[in-house]
């Protein structure tokens, strides 16, 4: 628990599950959080029914107040809210949008953000996802102050993590979720106690994580290497995935493997090849992929045996 003279009152902003290790922290730590600020409710499921970002559902078991507004950069009402609540910090953790200029000078230790990776790397909407699929092996976390520009302010602290060979970024959210939660209550301390000081970003070793969209997930055998495509499918998990199309059909590819110390030969992209009741396919720099768990449009998850089993491919057949 914070002693008296350092626990802090603070706006906490985020949406997904991905933010309610640091909001946790925070409340465990002793902080006060006046008010969390959360994304609006959305639909969700087949249903599609509303339903409450994982962040405000925390915050309302914890008998804290939850604001939801569809904008917020002249938003007057909640201006005037957060003015009069006057908070030591604003804490921004996967909020999934742009902080304005009033709000970024609101408080006087400023706006900290968590941030998952090694900034400069990987600025922008996607950074875990995109570090996974630019086959990197090792990302981290950072707290910085937020400035007008994109992920562009001074650092606070970071911490590094091993990305292993097989991981998901599916898999390495809640592991840098969990990681970072700690660090964003270290970095609060140290900002309060003046032991902390901001360091400049080098800006020319930046690099961008945009905002994902389906065709990140289209499988381009002619550019790209079996382990580029692997890299991909591990770091767009659980979206967009990996597809591609066979006969004019879309094929999801669910599960993937390098063909490692397999030697068919070169291949046209896309070329597939069947042996002993495995599928591979012919990717860039005579590599070749092995596409274990399948699941052709209309059809249901198959393991590749059981796909060829019930799939007629032509000789010569493509993928995509």
């Amino acid at each position: 628990m914070t002693d008296a003279a350092a626990r802090l009152k603070l706006v906490f902003c985020g949406t997904p599950q991905f933010a309610v290790p640091s909001l946790e922290a925070l409340l465990a730590a002793g902080h006060e959080v006046a008010l969390v600020i959360s994304q609006p409710d959305r639909p969700a499921g087949r249903g599609h029914e509303l339903a409450a970002p994982p962040v405000k559902q925390t915050a309302l078991a914890a008998g804290i107040a939850v604001t939801q507004p569809e904008k917020i950069r002249s938003n007057a009402e909640l201006r005037a809210q957060l003015e009069a609540i006057d908070p030591d910090a604003i804490v921004v953790v996967a909020y999934g949008r742009i902080v304005p200029p009033w709000m970024l000078a609101l408080p006087r230790l400023g706006c900290i953000n968590l941030h998952a990776s090694l900034l400069p790397k990987y600025r922008g909407a996607a950074p875990i996802q995109w570090a996974v699929a630019m086959g990197e092996a090792f990302t981290g976390n950072t707290t910085m102050l937020l400035e007008e520009g994109l992920d562009t302010g001074p650092i606070l602290m970071q911490q590094t993590h091993e990305i292993g060979p097989d991981q998901t970024a599916a898999e390495l959210f809640p592991i840098l979720a969990e990681a970072g939660a700690p660090m964003v209550v270290e970095t609060l301390a140290g900002l309060a106690g003046g032991t902390l000081h901001p360091k400049l970003q080098n800006h020319e070793g930046a690099t961008y994580a945009p905002l994902l969209d389906r065709e990140n997930g289209r499988m381009d055998f002619a550019a790209r290497t079996a382990r580029d495509l692997y890299n991909r499918w591990r770091g767009f998990q659980p979206w967009p995935g990996a597809f591609t199309a066979l006969d004019g059909k879309k094929l999801i590819v669910h599960r993937m493997a390098v063909a490692e110390g397999r030697d068919f030969g070169g291949g046209a992209s896309g070329a597939i090849r069947v042996e002993e009741q495995r599928l591979f396919a012919a990717c860039a720099e005579e590599t070749w992929i092995e596409l274990v768990e399948v699941q052709l449009e209309g059809k249901k998850r198959l393991g590749a045996a059981e796909f060829l089993r019930g799939t007629q491919i032509a000789a010569g057949a493509r993928l995509g």
